[in-house]
């Protein structure tokens, strides 16, 4: 099982999405606070209300208490704007843990510098700032999916005859 780690998201729209991409994947939420919104919010259960029960979501005070608890647990890789690894390039494991940095800011840099080995990007035009958060974790977590065969996911369905 995946994980992805939301450091001190703003957006509970964007929260809720990741909720939702979390919950059908099979992936692990996350929340390292402080957040921007209460877990109650509206918009937050509008995004993934109807899975938010198959969601296994754990929270934590600050980034210290979050790596203190998962240190050896699996690979940290920090995504960002500012790596020079590629996310495509890097051989995801299963219970690796993606982590996400907040909608304003990102990651804090010195938690990039001290982990710069495990850095990753997702390529884009270098004109743009950033893709919505919700999507980049999509994008990753289905990458790091598919290296390892969609494990734990049905990959066979009904399909339409003609």
């Amino acid at each position: 099982m995946f994980n992805i780690v939301l450091h001190e998201p703003e957006i509970p729209q964007n929260t809720g999405n990741i909720a939702r991409t979390c919950s059908v994947t099979g992936a692990r939420l996350h929340i390292i606070k402080p957040m921007g919104f209460e877990v109650n919010d509206k918009y937050l259960k509008r995004a993934g209300l109807d899975y938010w029960h198959l969601l296994d979501i754990t929270y934590y005070e600050n980034m210290q208490d979050f790596i203190e608890k998962n240190h050896d647990k699996g690979t940290m890789y920090f995504c960002t704007t500012k790596s020079p690894h590629n996310y495509c390039d890097v051989q995801f494991k299963d219970g690796d843990y993606l982590i996400f940095g907040k909608e304003t800011k990102g990651l804090p840099e010195d938690l990039l510098r001290a982990h710069l080995d495990t850095c990753i990007r997702i390529p884009m035009r270098s004109e743009t700032r950033s893709l919505n958060l919700s999507n980049s974790v999509a994008i990753i977590i289905y990458e790091a999916l598919r290296q390892n065969s969609f494990i734990n996911l049905q990959t066979e369905s009904e399909y339409l005859s003609e």
